[in-house]
Formats: C-alpha cells, structure tokens, sequence
C-alpha cells in the first residue's frame, strides 16, 4: 500500500481505521463505518477503488468472523485490502451498490459462514439449498451424514 493511500485515509478516518503492521492491510474498526469509506474509497479522485477484485470470508474462531476486500483502482493502478473482523452476529453493510461483483461474494460469505451483510438486495444462498442447516466453512461446522435422505460424504480425500 503506498504512503499516498495510507496518509488519505489516515487523515479522514484516523478515529475508525487501523493499518496492519506491514502496512499491507487497511482494518475497519467500527463496520457500521463501512459504508461511508468504502463509498470514500470508490469516489475519492486520488483513489478511485473501481474494482473489487475479490471478497473473502474468513472463521477466526471464539465467534469472530471475517471479510477481506480485495480492491483495485484500474486508472490509478493501486490495490487495497480493506479487512473488517466482527462477532458473528454483527452485520456488515453491503457494498453491493457500490461494486456489483460484491452481490455474488457477499451472498457466497454468507452462505458459506453466515456473514449478514445489511442493505443486501437478495442476501440468500446462493451454493447450498435453501434449506441447509448451517454454514459449511466454519471452523466448528460438523457435516451431516445425511441430506433430505441421501448420505452426505465424509471422505473428501479423493478431491482434495
């Protein structure tokens, strides 16, 4: 992350940022702050963070969860990671408005890990049935041995 990113940010949002300690990570203290820096962060002219590349979740485990946005600027040619870790029931606001892509990420971390994400048009599964029970990427996540009768595999060695 450049010094230019760092002192931008630093100077608008000093009370509810954190920078890594390599600098490599931007981390959102307070996420009900999100949606005035990511839109910040996507309007600003020296930043202009029109792509978001990817949007990762993440189990910390002690019922802490994690979101890791990937942001790229395509005219600027800089990228940010932006993190924001919460207690699993604190929900984060969308930024599906802001970066489309985010609509097919957001719904995938909430499936996969139970991530809310406030402000979503369709916050609904989107890779397991509706009614699965659970969020198969969390760390304490115990497979079922069966699905509406069929037996659910245990053995995943074959495709690992």
């Amino acid at each position: 992350m450049s010094i230019k990113i760092i002192d931008i940010l630093d100077k608008k949002f000093k009370d509810s940022i954190n920078f890594s300690e390599n600098q490599n990570s931007l981390f959102i203290d307070d996420p009900s702050k999100w949606d005035k820096i990511s839109k910040f962060l996507h309007q600003n002219k020296d930043l202009k963070f029109d792509y978001l590349m990817c949007l990762s979740g993440y189990d910390l485990t002690d019922n802490k969860l994690g979101v890791a946005y990937n942001l790229y600027s395509t005219s600027l040619k800089h990228y940010l990671e932006v993190r924001i870790e919460v207690e699993s029931e604190i929900e984060i606001p969308s930024v599906a408005n802001l970066w489309r892509t985010a609509n097919w990420h957001e719904r995938e971390a909430y499936d996969l890990l139970g991530i809310k994400f406030t402000d979503h048009p369709e916050l609904k599964r989107i890779l397991l049935p509706e009614d699965w029970e659970g969020h198969p990427l969390k760390k304490d996540y115990e497979t079922p041995d069966f699905y509406n009768g069929m037996p659910v595999p245990k053995d995943k060695s074959y495709w690992e």
